[in-house]
């Protein structure tokens, strides 16, 4: 497939950069804040569903082909709570509202059933009506730790211990996170289909 030109599905600054350096520069990737402000609503059940609906609509309304992300945290004692609903878990407070209700979903939980995964779906369309689009996820496996821990990233980085490198992923650099994470894997997978080769990030 040859694409010179995506249309991200996000209105997030940090997440367009985010996905861009895994991109590589081959493939320009645009903000949906260039031709529209509203978002969609997001009535999926799944991550598979949101981010196919969330592609569907930046196609329509740019006239590009378009990429979206869902993404979000899957606690295993909780059924794979939060889910889909992981940004307003704690009703839109925010990370730490987030962060305070899972501590205390998962209190007096021992740390064998403390399992949980990073989850990032990646849908591409090549316009709003593609009845193939290219799904790539993306799964980032730890376990939720007891008490938050480290400085860096967001959401529920602070309490997912990521055991190939003994800490939080609040405590690892911007770099070595996008080198691990459950969105680099799935970004991984998208380059292959897309046939983009891209030294930047191994796995």
């Amino acid at each position: 497939m040859n694409l010179t030109q995506l249309v991200l599905a996000s209105h997030n600054a940090g997440k367009l950069k985010e996905l861009q350096a895994m991109l590589g520069a081959s493939v320009q990737l645009r903000s949906i804040g260039e031709f529209s402000s509203v978002e969609p609503e997001e009535t999926g059940l799944s991550f598979v569903e949101n981010a196919i609906l969330k592609a569907r609509n930046a196609a329509r309304i740019s006239g590009l082909p378009a990429l979206a992300d869902d993404s979000g945290l899957a606690v295993d004692f909780l059924g794979g709570a939060p889910g889909i609903y992981s940004a307003r878990y704690a009703d839109g407070q925010g990370d730490a509202a987030n962060n305070a209700k899972l501590l205390e979903a998962l209190k007096d939980v021992p740390q064998a059933e403390r399992g949980a995964q990073f989850v990032c779906v990646l849908a591409l369309v090549r316009h709003a009506d593609d009845p193939l689009p290219i799904l790539c996820e993306g799964l980032w496996h730890g376990r939720i730790l007891t008490a938050a821990s480290g400085e860096h990233g967001f959401g529920y980085d602070p309490l997912f211990w990521v055991p190939e490198r003994n800490c939080s992923s609040a405590e690892l650099g911007p770099e070595e996170k996008n080198q691990l994470s459950h969105r680099a894997r799935a970004m991984a997978i998208l380059r292959q289909r897309l046939g983009l080769k891209l030294s930047l990030i191994h796995i």
